[in-house]
């Protein structure tokens, strides 16, 4: 009984750790821009025009997933404004139902790994502390690692990067000089759980 448990807790563990190098393996490396069907701009559409997070990323605030824009938000720009473009013809391809538009994902967690942006942007993590200053991205990179290790150091110690709620979406923030002291009353304002369960299994692994 206890044996063929712990062989089975032992299998299940290495099927994960090498589906876990597996997942690690396929993702674009840091600092390397991922290659589009359009190749989309943040530092365009963001940097340039000013457009906030949440106007694509319409779920960032409210679900696990932060939302990819439909057809009908992008045409509602370029309906108008660079209409004819040939970088665009897909997406007016696909608005006119005359294909699909798939996006290569950047930032892909393997399925063992649960994540969600919600709890994170309303428990005061900013978007750039994961993703950078997409607005100085021509094409959009991966900044952070994501291995479970990058992860657990900021649920060990979350008050290293704690904003005030006005601030999420300020993809220039920098911690100020005395983050750790105001780090320290967010977590408490926003009721951030105790360390040890930020890092149980079961937190991130459902």
């Amino acid at each position: 009984g206890l044996k063929i448990c712990a062989l089975a807790v032992l299998i299940v563990g290495v099927a994960a750790v090498l589906a876990w190098r597996t997942a690690i393996a396929v993702r674009p490396a840091m600092g390397s821009a991922v290659e589009q069907v359009i190749p989309f701009s943040h530092q365009h559409h963001v940097g340039d025009d000013g457009i906030d997070c949440r106007f694509c990323h319409a779920t960032v605030e409210t679900q696990a997933f932060a939302g990819i824009p439909p057809l009908s938000t992008c045409m509602s720009c370029h309906s108008q404004i660079f209409s004819d473009a040939p970088l665009l013809a897909p997406l007016r391809a696909a608005f006119a139902g005359r294909g699909t538009l798939r996006w290569a994902r950047v930032h892909d967690l393997p399925d063992f790994v649960y994540f969600d942006h919600s709890i994170h942007i309303n428990k005061g993590v900013g978007c750039s502390s994961c993703h950078g200053p997409v607005d100085r991205m021509p094409l959009t990179q991966r900044v952070a690692s994501l291995r479970m290790q990058w992860c657990l150091d900021c649920h060990r110690a979350p008050e290293r990067v704690l904003r005030p709620r006005e601030e999420i979406f300020d993809l220039h923030w920098q911690p100020p000089a005395n983050q750790l002291e105001r780090g320290r009353a967010l977590r408490a304002q926003y009721h951030l759980q105790p360390t040890e369960l930020l890092t149980a299994c079961s937190t991130c692994h459902r």
